[in-house]
C-alpha cells in the first residue's frame, strides 16, 4: 500500500465523549430518578435523547465511527461489572428485584448494605467503582446494554465501534472481596472471565458490529512477566474466536512499554495508542517492535485530558512518521473525552482573545476531524485551519497573561529552608497539645457542611444583581452560626465553619488568585452525578488579599473551640484545574504554594491555632510509571511544604486525602510534615490505618469512619467497630475521630445523624482506652 492511499484511508474518531449533555441534563434526570420525581422510563428515554444527540454531533462534525457503550448513569467499570455478572452477593437480591435500583445500589449504597469501593480512574480526577471479585466469583454474559446502544446508533445510519473496558484491566483494576484473603490476585480469574467475554463479543458481532474497542490502559502502568502474560493469553485467545468482531485494543494516558509487542504480535487487528505527553514516547518504541504491519493504528494526537488548542502541525508531523507503521492510520484524541467539558463556545465570559487557546469536546472532536482531513488529502486543504492555528499558538504564548516577572522572581528566590517547618515534629505535637487541650480521640470533620438550595439561591442572586454584596453575606453569616451552633451541640471538638461561601474547593480560591480562569459551563463529571467545574490556569500565580480569612475569624468569634482554617493545597489546585502546558508543573506548583503561604500566615496572625492545607490530589497525580514518581513527588511535597512551613511550632497543621491508594505513597505522606492526616478509610475497611502503621508513620492520623459518598447513615455502634480497628493500627495518643471526606453534597438530616453516631462513637471507645 503505497503512503498516498495509506493516507487517503485516515479517518477521525474518538474514544468516548462527556454523558452529562449540554445542561447537565443526565444528572439531573439520575438525581430524579433517585428522589422519586422521575419514573425509570423517563429516565431511560432521557438518555437515550443524550445518546443520540452525541452521535448525532459527532457525525455532523465529521467523525467516521462513533463509539457506544461509554454512555453510563454512574460509571462504565461499574457497567463492566453488571455486563460480566460479577455482582457481589451483598447486592444480588437488589439487582434481582430491580436491575436499576440495583445498580444505584452498587454505586451509592443503601441504609442496609454498604456500596462499593470508589477510588480515582488512573491519574485522573474521574473515580470508578472497584469489583470485588473472589475464588468464588461466578461470571455470567450480560450484554444488554451494550447490544441496546449499538442498535440505536446502527438505527441512526451510523458507522458505531462498542468500547469495552478490556478483561485484563478489569481484573487488574480489581479488589479481593469483603472475606477473601488479602493476597488473592484477581487476576487469577482470567480464564474464568474470558469466556464470557467471547460470548458478549459473539452477541455484539450477530448485531453488526464491524470493529470493538477493547479499553487497556492499565497497560501503560508497570507490569510483571505474569501480567503481561495474562495479556498475552488473553488477546491470543479472544483473537483466535472466529465468531467476532474485529479488535481494536486501546491504551491512553501514558507511554505502552513492555505491553507494546506482546500486543503488536497479538492476533487483533488494530491499536489505539496514545502519542501526547509522556506517551509521545509510543512513537519510537513502535518504530522499535517495527510497526504494525496488517494492522489498524488509531493515533491519539489530540490531547483528550487538558483544554489547549491542539499544535495541528506537530501532531500532522506525528502522523505522517506513523503512516510508515500501520496498515492504516486513523486519528482520535488520546483518551476518551470524559475528562473534558463538552463545547467551549458556551464560555461568553472569557476574553475572546482567550477563549481561541481553548478546546473543550466538541473543538478537539473538530481538530480530529481537520487531522484526518490533512492526512488524507494533504496540508493544502486544511491551509486555513493551520495559519489560524499557528496564529492562535503565537498569541498564547507571547501574551502578558501568562507572564508575570514579579512571580517569577520569587519563586526563583525559594531556598530549601523555606519549605521546612522550624522545629521538628515531636517538639510541635507538645506545643500543640499545650495549646489546644484536646481529648484523646479528638472529632472533627474534613471541611464542608451541606450546600443547601439556599446557599446556591444566594449565590445566583448575587451574580444575577438580585443581592448585594452585603445581603449575601448576611447569607453566608447566618449559614456559619448555623454550622458552629450545632457542631457544639454534637460535641465536636475541632470545629470547622462550613464554608458555605464556596462553590468548589478549587475554583473558590481559582477566583481569587491571579492567573486562573473559571467557566460558568466547563463541568466535567468526577463521579456518578457529581460534576466539577475545573478552572483553566492559563498563567503566573499570586494572591492579590485575603481569601479566607473573613470567614474563618467571623466562625472563631462564635465559640472557645479550635476553627479550622480551610485551604486548598498546591497539589490539588494543579489536578483539578486544567493547568498550563507551557512550563514544568513543579515550576506551576511553586507558584500557587507560594500564594497559599501568605494566606496560612495571614489566618494565623487572625489568631487561627489549626489550618487544614487539603491535598486530596496528592496520590492521583502520581505518574503512572514507577520511574517518573521520585521527580514529582520531590516538587509536589516541597509545594505543600512551602505552603505550611511559615507557622509558629504550636499552629497545628493539617492535610487531607481521599478515595485513592495510598500504599504507593506513605513515604510521601511522611515528607508532608503535617501534623495531622486525614484520609479515606470506611468503604476500604481501614486498610489506610494499616499502611500507616506498616511504614511507622510517626504523625497523628484520622482515616475516615463514615463514608460520606453514600447516603446511609451508619449507626454509633458500627462506628464504634471501624474505630476500634483503626486503634489497632494507630495508638490512642495519635488517633483523630473524622468523617472520609467532606460534606458538601449531603443533606442534613443525615449529616446530622451521621455526625451525632459519630461523636457518640468517640465517646464510647474513649471510655473504653486505659487510664493513663
Amino acid at each position: 500500500m503505497t503512503a498516498k492511499s495509506e493516507a487517503a484511508a485516515a479517518r477521525a474518531t474518538v474514544y468516548g465523549c462527556p454523558r452529562q449533555g449540554p445542561n447537565r441534563e443526565l444528572k439531573k434526570a439520575v438525581e430524579g430518578y433517585w428522589k422519586g420525581r422521575v419514573g425509570a422510563d423517563a429516565l431511560h428515554a432521557a438518555a437515550a435523547g443524550l445518546r443520540r444527540n452525541t452521535w448525532r454531533q459527532l457525525a455532523s462534525a465529521g467523525v467516521h465511527e462513533v463509539p457506544t457503550g461509554d454512555f453510563s448513569y454512574y460509571d462504565h467499570v461499574l457497567d463492566t461489572t453488571v455486563m460480566v455478572g460479577a455482582i457481589p452477593p451483598r447486592h444480588r437480591d437488589a439487582v434481582e428485584a430491580d436491575a436499576l435500583d440495583g445498580y444505584f445500589a452498587m454505586a451509592r449504597g443503601t441504609q442496609e448494605v454498604a456500596p462499593l469501593e470508589m477510588t480515582k480512574w488512573f491519574d485522573t480526577n474521574y473515580h470508578y467503582l472497584v469489583p470485588e471479585l473472589g475464588p468464588g466469583t461466578v461470571f455470567a454474559a450480560d450484554p444488554a446494554k451494550q447490544l441496546g446502544e449499538l442498535a440505536e446508533a446502527r438505527a441512526l445510519g451510523l458507522a458505531a465501534r462498542p468500547v469495552l473496558v478490556g478483561p485484563v484491566t478489569y481484573l487488574l483494576l480489581a479488589k479481593p472481596a469483603p472475606g477473601t484473603p488479602a493476597d488473592f490476585e484477581p487476576l487469577t480469574l482470567l480464564d474464568r472471565l474470558l469466556p464470557v467475554y467471547a460470548e458478549v463479543l459473539a452477541a455484539l458481532h450477530a448485531a453488526g458490529a464491524e470493529w470493538v474497542q477493547l479499553d487497556e490502559p492499565a497497560l501503560v502502568q508497570d507490569r510483571t512477566p505474569a501480567e503481561l502474560n495474562a495479556v498475552r493469553r488473553a488477546y491470543g485467545s479472544l483473537g483466535a474466536l472466529t465468531d467476532r468482531p474485529r479488535m481494536l485494543v486501546a491504551s491512553y494516558f501514558d507511554r505502552l512499554g513492555e505491553a507494546l509487542p506482546v500486543l503488536a504480535k497479538s492476533p487483533v487487528e488494530g491499536l489505539a495508542l496514545d502519542f501526547t505527553g509522556p506517551a509521545a514516547a509510543n512513537l519510537d518504541a513502535l518504530a522499535a517492535v517495527g510497526g504494525l504491519p496488517g494492522k489498524r493504528l488509531v493515533a491519539g494526537v489530540v490531547d483528550g485530558r487538558n483544554i489547549w488548542i491542539n499544535d495541528l502541525s506537530a501532531s500532522l508531523a506525528t502522523l505522517g512518521t506513523l503512516l510508515g507503521l500501520a496498515d492504516r492510520v486513523d486519528v482520535a484524541a488520546s483518551c476518551s473525552l470524559l475528562h473534558v467539558p463538552l463545547d467551549v463556545s458556551a464560555e461568553g465570559d472569557i476574553d475572546p482573545r482567550i477563549l481561541r487557546w481553548l478546546a473543550f469536546a466538541r473543538q478537539k472532536t473538530a481538530e480530529v476531524v481537520t487531522l484526518a482531513d490533512g492526512l488524507s488529502r494533504g496540508t493544502g486543504a486544511i491551509a486555513a485551519e493551520l495559519a489560524a492555528n499557528r496564529a492562535d499558538l503565537a498569541s498564547r504564548a507571547g501574551s502578558p497573561v501568562t507572564h508575570d516577572p514579579a512571580v517569577r522572581r520569587r519563586a526563583a528566590a525559594v531556598t530549601d529552608r523555606d519549605a521546612r517547618r522550624s522545629r521538628p515534629y515531636a517538639e510541635r505535637a507538645a506545643a500543640q497539645r499545650a495549646q489546644l487541650g484536646l481529648p484523646a480521640l479528638p472529632t472533627t470533620t474534613i471541611g464542608s457542611f451541606p450546600q443547601t438550595d439556599d446557599l446556591r439561591t444566594a449565590r445566583a442572586d448575587l451574580r444575577a444583581g438580585r443581592i448585594g454584596d452585603a445581603g449575601y453575606e448576611e447569607r453566608v453569616e447566618a449559614e456559619i452560626r448555623d454550622v458552629v451552633a450545632f457542631q457544639e451541640k454534637a460535641g465536636i471538638d475541632v470545629l470547622v465553619h462550613g464554608e458555605p461561601e464556596r462553590n468548589d474547593m478549587v475554583q473558590y480560591f481559582a477566583e481569587q488568585l491571579t492567573g486562573f480562569l473559571a467557566t460558568r459551563h466547563g463541568w466535567v463529571q468526577s463521579y456518578g452525578t457529581r460534576y466539577v467545574r475545573p478552572p483553566i490556569l492559563a498563567g503566573d500565580v499570586s494572591r492579590p488579599g485575603p481569601m479566607t480569612v473573613r470567614w474563618t475569624a467571623y466562625a472563631q468569634s462564635l465559640t472557645t473551640r479550635p476553627v479550622k482554617g480551610m485551604l486548598t493545597g498546591p497539589v490539588t489546585m494543579l489536578a483539578w484545574s486544567f493547568v498550563r502546558d507551557d512550563q514544568p508543573l513543579g515550576e506551576t506548583a511553586r507558584q500557587v504554594a507560594l500564594a497559599l503561604r501568605d494566606e496560612v500566615g495571614d489566618l494565623e496572625a487572625a489568631g487561627t491555632a489549626v489550618v487544614q492545607v487539603d491535598e486530596p490530589a496528592l496520590r492521583e497525580t502520581l505518574p503512572l510509571r514507577a520511574a517518573d514518581r521520585p521527580g514529582y513527588l520531590a516538587w509536589a511535597t516541597e509545594a505543600f511544604r512551602l505552603s505550611t512551613s511559615g507557622v509558629r511550632p504550636d499552629t497545628q497543621i493539617h492535610t487531607h486525602m481521599c478515595y485513592a491508594e495510598f500504599g504507593d505513597i506513605v513515604r510521601a505522606i511522611d515528607d508532608l510534615d503535617a501534623d495531622v492526616i486525614s484520609l479515606e478509610a470506611a468503604r476500604s475497611h481501614m486498610q489506610v490505618a494499616r499502611e500507616l502503621a506498616a511504614h511507622g508513620y510517626p504523625r497523628e492520623a484520622g482515616p475516615g469512619v463514615y463514608d460520606i459518598h453514600s447516603p446511609r447513615v451508619p449507626s454509633a455502634q458500627e462506628t464504634a467497630a471501624l474505630l476500634r480497628t483503626g486503634l489497632a493500627a494507630i495508638p490512642a495518643k495519635r488517633l483523630w475521630v473524622n468523617p472520609d471526606c467532606g460534606l458538601k453534597t449531603r443533606g442534613w438530616p443525615e449529616t446530622r445523624a451521621s455526625l451525632e453516631n459519630m461523636v457518640a462513637a468517640a465517646r464510647t471507645v474513649r471510655s473504653e482506652l486505659p487510664v493513663s
